[in-house]
């Protein structure tokens, strides 16, 4: 049974950071396409930021650009997100995602860290 445990939410003020970690176990994050997502009260849950530690490349959506570092370590079996420069806007709750290289979608959840930017 995969499980994702995220951790390193909290509440900041705008422009400052905090570091996701999104920790993997029953499976290893090599063989995943491994994501970040949010949603935000009232609003759909959007793509964050992914990565395929398998081929090394990443995707952001436009609005952390720039902001938003994804990384992900094999030998901890985790992923991260660093979130620098933060803003109101990105209060939300993050979910942690994974998903096989050939599904089209996200097979396993974590439960959620809540992320609040006060301006």
């Amino acid at each position: 049974q995969v499980q994702l445990v995220e951790s390193g939410g909290g509440s900041v003020q705008a422009g400052g950071s905090l570091r996701l970690s999104c920790v993997v176990s029953g499976g290893s994050v090599r063989g995943y396409s491994m994501g970040w997502f949010r949603q935000a009260p009232g609003k759909e849950r959007e793509a964050v930021a992914r990565i395929s530690s398998t081929f090394g490349n990443t995707y952001y959506t436009d609005s952390v650009k720039g902001r938003f570092t994804i990384s992900a370590d094999n030998a901890k079996n985790s992923v991260y997100l660093q979130m620098n420069s933060l803003k109101p806007e990105d209060t939300a709750v993050y979910y942690c995602a994974a998903k096989y290289l050939t599904s089209v979608q996200y097979d396993y959840w974590g439960q959620g860290t809540q992320v609040t930017v006060s301006s």
